[in-house]
C-alpha cells in the first residue's frame, strides 16, 4: 500500500515543504495539498519547492477543480513541473467544494468534470486536446514519454459511475469499511461495465489519522475533538447528495447519510480544521468510522482491512495538533507493518 500525507497550504509555505520532506523520509510516496485559492496559499508554487527539496514523492491537489482555473493553464502547471522534476505529479480533480463557494460560485458538474479531465491528461501528456468551439492546441515544448494520472473525487452514484470508467484513479474521502467496499465496488463495476481493467484505476482512500499512546478515553476523547472536523468537511458532500437524491434513497446507502441530520449550515473559513465550531453534530461514532484513531495496532488493523478491500493507497488528513508525531509513528511502525 502507498501512503501519501495531506496538507492545507497554510502560512509559512516553508513547514509545508518541511512536513513533505519528513513523511517522504518516513516512508509516504506522496504528497497532497488542498486547492482554494482564498482560503489558502498557492499550492503549485509550493509543489516547486516541495519537489526541489524531496527525491520520489509524487505530488498534487486533493483535489482541483475544473471551474477556477482554465484547463490549458493547469495542464501547463502540470506538464512545466514534469519537465523540471519527472513524472512526478498527479491530478486529483472534483467539483470544487471550498473553493468555488468561497467564491460565490456553484461546484462543476460532472459534465464539465469528464471535459476538464480528457484535457488536462492530454494536453499534460503532449497531445492534442479541443478546448472548446473547434479551437486544439497543443504544447509544442512537452518532452516524450510525459504523463499525467487524473484521479477523481467522488461520493454520489454518478460520480462513482464516471470514476470507473474515465479516470486513472478514485479519491474517496473517508475510511469507513461498509462504505469504502460499496464504493469501491460501484467505481470497479462502472470500469468493467466500460470494458477497462479495473486494476487500472487505482483506490485512494483519504482520511485524518490520530494516533494515540492507548486506548484511554482521555486519549480517544482528544484524538476525536482533533479529527471531528472531518465529518463536517464530507458533511458538506452529503448534504448536495441528500439534496439531490432524497434523505432515503436507493442510490446513496443511508449509512453516508444519516449523521448529517443535525447538521446547521458550514463556515469555511474553519474548513479542515481542527477547532472547526460548524462540526459538533458530528458523533463520535462517525470519527470513529471515517478517521484511523488510537494506538499503531488500531491503525494497522484498519490498513489491513481497507487493502482487503482493493485500496491502494492511504492519504493521511495531518490537520491537528500532532502532525510530526503521527508522520514519525506512520513511519516508524505503522507503514513496515502494513507493507512487511
Amino acid at each position: 500500500m502507498d501512503f501519501g500525507l495531506v496538507l492545507q497550504t497554510d502560512p509559512p509555505a516553508s513547514r509545508v515543504v518541511s512536513l513533505m520532506k519528513r513523511a517522504e523520509r518516513s516512508g509516504f510516496s506522496y504528497g497532497w495539498t488542498f486547492d482554494s485559492a482564498v482560503l489558502w496559499q498557492e499550492p503549485f508554487v509550493i509543489y516547486s519547492q516541495i519537489l526541489a527539496n524531496t527525491e520520489h514523492l509524487t505530488v498534487g491537489p486533493m483535489v482541483t477543480n475544473p471551474g477556477t482555473r482554465t484547463w490549458e493553464v493547469t495542464a501547463s502547471t502540470f506538464a512545466t513541473l514534469n519537465d523540471m522534476f519527472g513524472n512526478r505529479t498527479v491530478c486529483g480533480i472534483g467539483r470544487g467544494d471550498s473553493a468555488m463557494r468561497v467564491a460565490g460560485r456553484k461546484p462543476n458538474t460532472l459534465a464539465r468534470i469528464s471535459e476538464a479531465m480528457k484535457v488536462i491528461r492530454a494536453l499534460a501528456g503532449g497531445q492534442e486536446a479541443d478546448l472548446g468551439g473547434g479551437t486544439v492546441v497543443r504544447f509544442p515544448w512537452i518532452k516524450e514519454g510525459a504523463q499525467l494520472p487524473v484521479w477523481m473525487a467522488a461520493y454520489g452514484p454518478k460520480a462513482l459511475k464516471m470514476t470507473g470508467e474515465e479516470a486513472d484513479g478514485f479519491i474517496l474521502q473517508l475510511a469507513d469499511l461498509y462504505l469504502t467496499e460499496y464504493m469501491v465496488k460501484a467505481v470497479k463495476d462502472a470500469a468493467v461495465a466500460a470494458g477497462r481493467d479495473p486494476a487500472e484505476v487505482k483506490i485512494c482512500v483519504a482520511a485524518p489519522a490520530y494516533v494515540t499512546e492507548d486506548d484511554s478515553p482521555a486519549a480517544l476523547a482528544h484524538a476525536r475533538e482533533q479529527c471531528r472536523w472531518f465529518g463536517g468537511m464530507v458533511g458538506n458532500h452529503v448534504a448536495d447528495l441528500v439534496s439531490k437524491y432524497g434523505e432515503h434513497s436507493a442510490a446513496v446507502p443511508d449509512e453516508l447519510t444519516d449523521y448529517i441530520k443535525a447538521r446547521e449550515g458550514y463556515d469555511y473559513s474553519h474548513h479542515g480544521r481542527a477547532d472547526n465550531p460548524d462540526t459538533a453534530f458530528v458523533p463520535d461514532e462517525i470519527v470513529d468510522r471515517f478517521c484511523l484513531i488510537g494506538p499503531v495496532e488500531k491503525h494497522i488493523e484498519k490498513l489491513n482491512a481497507l487493502r482487503e478491500l482493493g485500496v491502494d493507497q492511504f492519504a493521511l488528513y495531518d490537520m491537528h495538533d500532532a502532525q510530526e508525531a503521527v508522520i514519525d509513528a506512520y513511519g516508524s511502525s505503522v507503514i513496515p507493518a502494513v507493507n512487511s
